[in-house]
């Protein structure tokens, strides 16, 4: 594959990788109402490991070293442990337009962890953009919580920055291990213990839920936790990580259209001003990181 094609088709790769991940809300709150918070948030790991060992062992894929086992829990944590559980305990409180606002967050968390694991101090312009996303997702959730932040609402924002250190952890981690090997191995490492406590709390009634709740659950544990990560990865590798990356600022527009589409939420002009402040805020502060790191590499030349 030619250089332009091939950064088209990453371009492509990681647009499917965002879509993907902007209907795990909808999906997460479609299931946990017939499943639960601990079935929908650990036992789509429990499913996806079975569809991930196939695929380590069709690839023959080897084994992580001791080192890269240590850096894999950090993944395993946030990936696929942290946010699934938090996002599915969450979403049974809160719309999904509601958690897209806060979730607009993640690319700003990932990027400031990133930079301080290179032990890097980040620039004025990075903190004053964090403030203002920071602020204006207080205010949003304050508004909606007439006047008080929900324990939901801090459930979506730990969730926020849990997931930003696994990404973080996992992006350099991936360097080493391959891409798609990184989220594969953290569930392999994760699922084992899942599969107690989601046999603990499944229920003969849920063989009764609907076929739309089956449908949403399967989704999270094939799609959303494991192969949306395969077009993600993919993507950035072939695409530029730089370039690809960019592409997941429509993800909270994304996740508000469809649960407009499929949850017939209401969305107000309220809430997409304040995805629109959050987005363009993460923007600065992420651009602002980059020329920074840019300015570094030239110094060192």
């Amino acid at each position: 594959m030619q250089g332009e094609t091939r950064e088209k088709f990453g371009l492509f790769l990681g647009l499917v990788g965002v879509i993907c991940f902007s209907l795990t809300l909808p999906s997460t709150s479609i299931a946990v109402e017939y499943f639960g918070t601990t079935i929908v948030g650990l036992g789509r790991t429990v499913v996806a490991a079975f569809l991930v060992a196939v695929v380590l062992i069709v690839r023959k894929e080897k084994l992580p070293s001791f080192h890269q086992f240590k850096r894999l829990l950090i993944v395993a944590f946030g990936a696929v442990l942290g946010f699934p559980l938090l996002t599915s305990w969450a979403m049974e409180f809160l719309p999904v337009s509601h958690g897209a606002v806060e979730l607009a967050l993640l690319p700003l968390a990932t990027a400031g962890f990133a930079i301080f694991r290179a032990g890097e101090i980040p620039s004025l312009k990075f903190w004053i953009s964090s403030m203002i996303s920071s602020l204006a997702v207080i205010m949003y959730a304050l508004h909606l919580g007439f006047g008080q932040m929900q324990f939901a609402d801090l459930a979506l924002l730990a969730a926020v920055i849990i997931l930003g250190l696994s990404y973080a952890e996992g992006g350099e981690l991936a360097k080493e291990l391959g891409s798609w090997q990184v989220i594969a191995w953290a569930i392999m490492i994760g699922a084992p213990f899942f599969i107690i406590p989601v046999g603990l709390n499944l229920t003969t009634e849920m063989l009764h839920a609907p076929i739309h709740a089956w449908i949403s659950f399967i989704y999270l544990a094939v799609v959303s936790q494991f192969l949306a990560y395969v077009a993600w990865y993919s993507g950035m590798a072939m695409g530029g990580i730089a370039r690809v990356s960019q592409i997941q600022y429509l993800q909270p527009f994304l996740m508000i259209l469809f649960a407009t589409v499929f949850l017939d939420e209401s969305i107000t002009i309220f809430t997409l001003v304040i995805a629109v402040v959050v987005v363009f805020s993460v923007i600065l502060g992420k651009n602002a990181l980059k020329k920074r790191s840019c300015i570094r590499e030239k110094l060192t030349e």
